[in-house]
């Protein structure tokens, strides 16, 4: 019997990953949405006896989503698919009635256990994804390079904010990636969300491995440091200044490496980092760019603009690549989805 199986994610990239991570062996008749909305619809109309949903989405997000099935009672296994790790998002949509949690890039052998676990598939867990009839890929234009740009920051921003959940003890609210190719005097643009902070501090990490080096800049709203060294636990030091420079300098440093991490991990190359330059301290966003010693002439900026809401905190990454990287990275990303 057919399983009319739904992949609902607002990345055509992850779209396509997703349908190529489902086991050969399964019987499916595979629809897409890229957005709750459509999934709601598409559930409606029966094309979705397993529902596989990412949680940061545009329109309606995986948790509005998840909401409505479980209110309306829709008939639907839903199994979250997500770079959000964090447990907080585990315990909540586990309480809407989603039956298991993966965590992106997906893992096939986990997949197919857990479909097996469920009755949904009967045949051998392998490491292997569905061989026909799906590409990864779309024909290269600037929209599918970034989408899988986009995808890539979604997988990094959920590992590192993980890692600052755990740290603070709070949930941190997940954007949708900002991604643009700019050029180096439209920098600023990338981050006007920044821009309108008076007084902001910022740190650059620069990183290197296989011919692809990047930036990645973490920049605080000055408002936050305070709240942001109560979370930590951090007494104060004999000054202000020395205080908030750890607070300044722990939260980039395990911020950045996390995501590196993950982006090491999904373009399969190991980053070297060099030592965390400040920025600025105190000073608006223009001081920070101009700060900056990077003068790539085309960029790749990804602006990640981190929030925790319960405490009425923002702080932004932005990753930054230049052109020769730039298509490195995609090359990557594309040999390591097929």
């Amino acid at each position: 019997m057919t399983t009319s199986v739904l992949i609902c994610d607002d990345s055509g990239f992850a779209r396509r990953q997703m349908a190529r991570s489902i086991p050969d062996g399964w019987d499916v008749d595979i629809h897409f949405a890229e957005n709750g909305k459509e999934a709601i619809s598409a559930i409606k109309q029966g094309k979705a006896d397993v529902m596989f949903l990412d949680l940061n989405m545009p329109v309606m997000d995986g948790y509005q989503t998840m909401q409505i099935v479980k209110e309306q009672d829709l008939p639907t296994l839903v199994i979250v698919v997500s770079g959000d790790v964090q447990p907080e998002a585990h315990k909540k949509m586990l309480s809407l009635g989603v039956i298991a949690f993966i965590a992106k890039p997906i893992d096939n052998q986990k997949l197919c256990e857990i479909l097996r676990q469920y009755g949904l598939y009967t045949g051998e867990a392998t490491s292997q994804g569905r061989s026909q009839n799906v590409l990864v890929v779309e024909p290269r234009s600037q929209q599918s390079e970034l989408d899988a740009y986009r995808e890539m920051a979604n997988v990094a921003m959920g590992r590192a904010g993980e890692q600052v959940a755990k740290l603070l003890g709070e949930f941190i609210q997940l954007p949708i990636p900002n991604v643009n190719l700019i050029t180096n005097n439209e920098l600023h643009m990338a981050i006007s969300d920044v821009k309108s902070s008076d007084s902001l501090s910022a740190v650059s990490h620069g990183f290197i491995g296989a011919g692809i080096n990047g930036e990645a800049l973490v920049i605080f709203n000055d408002a936050n440091f305070s709240t942001m060294g109560k979370l930590l636990k951090y007494h104060h030091k004999s000054t202000k200044e020395e205080y908030e420079l750890e607070v300044l300098m722990d939260i980039s440093n395990i911020l950045v490496g996390a995501c590196v991490n993950a982006l090491s991990e999904q373009l399969h190359v190991t980053f070297s980092h060099n030592h965390p330059i400040i920025l600025g301290r105190h000073c608006d966003i223009d001081q920070v760019l101009e700060t900056n010693s990077q003068r790539w002439d085309k960029i790749l900026a990804i602006e990640i603009a981190y929030a925790i809401n319960s405490q009425d905190i923002q702080f932004d990454l932005l990753l930054l690549f230049p052109g020769n990287a730039m298509e490195l990275v995609y090359e990557k990303l594309v040999k390591h989805t097929h």
